[in-house]
């Protein structure tokens, strides 16, 4: 056994206060959000059961997925005409610049906060590039 499996196997949630388990090695019964949300559920409000852990090779620290037991999971809600409304006028807000109110086919980049001609009027812009 590996000293980075090691670290990432406490069953009993001794270590880390939650049962942990390594990489792609967890029970049957237990998934996490991605997993629940392909099959068509979510946790519905549930604590976390445990936790899947592996050893980050870059940095050396941990990355952490949290599990959720998959008969406590809820169906997804589906989507009402009214929701799908306020994420096309969210979506809509994105694309509109607030300083010139033009409406693109993008967002708007949100490190300037408004679209590139307004927040750069000196710098010329070629459609070429050049």
């Amino acid at each position: 056994m590996s000293a980075a499996w090691g670290k990432c196997f406490d069953p009993l949630g001794s270590r880390y206060g939650v049962a942990t388990y390594p990489w792609k090695l967890a029970p049957d019964g237990l998934a996490t959000r991605r997993q629940l949300r392909a099959r068509g559920l979510r946790p519905g409000g549930q604590p976390i059961a445990a936790q899947i852990m592996r050893i980050n090779r870059r940095t050396g620290g941990p990355r952490v997925a949290y599990l959720y037991r998959e008969d406590l999971a809820l169906p997804v809600r589906p989507m009402t005409s009214r929701k799908w409304g306020a994420l096309a006028l969210a979506m809509l807000a994105r694309r509109t610049c607030p300083k010139c109110r033009v409406t693109y086919s993008h967002c708007m980049p949100t490190s300037l906060g408004m679209c590139v001609l307004c927040a750069l009027p000196d710098h010329s812009v070629s459609p070429t590039g050049s």
